[in-house]
């Protein structure tokens, strides 16, 4: 199974639509991919018109490949939005968790996708919230032929180099690690803190991408948070004895590096303090 893993396009800031368009350019030589997983803030302001053209480009790219296209909420998102041009996020087919969040499972080639709304309405962080939970309990009490690969947008690991992210991440990951224990999924996906990251969860994998939009540069000093220009994306290849394996793609931006915002100390304390 080898998944191409994006996230965060935010459609709707500027140049997001020419970052999502020359990170899939970069990749238009990829071959034998099987599934493509978006995870989340697919619009920057949850406008329609945005999940309209991410649906339009990232279908256009994967439909040669004949691969189905995943997609999750994230922080950016609205719920209403996303379902009206994107339903589940999933092909048709596929069966959908019974409430609003936009969560749902389907089959491809014997694994078992199953992606989860993290979106908590207003706020940077994230939470799946008992009710999913104990849905994805009863998903994964039946094994698929393969495995299951998990995604939805908020990492349930931190890096404590950055100060944002333990505060910006999801909230309930215990909750999910007790979900998730003994049973088959192979490895998480998520997105959201726009760099790359590899760690545990109840000893599953947890891969984050970078984002497509921009990336987070923590070459700064203590307490404080730079973005940069510079699209990127993952290759996740599951199966075999050395599954799972995740690659890093980046475009070749010729505006790449060039700073985008940086907070210092105290604007950092103030954002954590008014979203955290």
């Amino acid at each position: 199974m080898r998944i191409l893993h994006l996230s965060d396009p935010h459609i709707g800031r500027d140049g997001a639509v020419g970052s999502l368009r020359l990170m899939l350019g970069e990749l238009r030589q990829l071959r034998d991919v099987d599934a493509v997983v978006v995870t989340g803030d697919l619009a920057d302001e949850g406008a329609t018109e945005a999940y309209a053209t991410v649906r339009t480009l990232v279908g256009d790219f994967a439909r040669p490949l004949g691969a189905p296209v995943f997609h999750t909420t994230g922080n950016h998102d609205e719920r209403s939005a996303f379902a009206k041009v994107l339903g589940s996020g999933h092909p048709e087919g596929a069966v959908e968790f019974p409430g609003e969040e936009r969560a749902a499972v389907s089959e491809v080639g014997g694994w078992r996708f199953v992606t989860l709304d993290s979106l908590v309405p207003g706020q940077v962080y994230g939470r799946i919230g008992a009710a999913q939970l104990e849905w994805l309990r009863e998903v994964l009490a039946v094994p698929a032929e393969h495995g299951t690969v998990l995604a939805f947008h908020h990492p349930p690991i931190s890096l404590a180099l950055s100060a944002t992210q333990p505060v910006f991440g999801l909230r309930d990951p215990g909750e999910l690690a007790a979900v998730i224990r003994g049973r088959d999924v192979r490895v998480l996906l998520t997105g959201h803190y726009h760099l790359q990251l590899c760690g545990f969860l109840a000893s599953v994998p947890v891969w984050v991408t970078p984002g497509i939009v921009n990336r987070i540069d923590l070459t700064t000093a203590p307490g404080t948070e730079r973005a940069v220009l510079g699209a990127s994306a993952s290759l996740v290849e599951l199966g075999g004895a050395e599954g799972p394996v995740f690659h890093t793609f980046h475009a070749r931006d010729p505006r790449a590096h060039e700073l985008v915002y940086e907070l210092d100390e105290e604007r950092t304390r103030e954002i954590i303090a008014r979203h955290g």
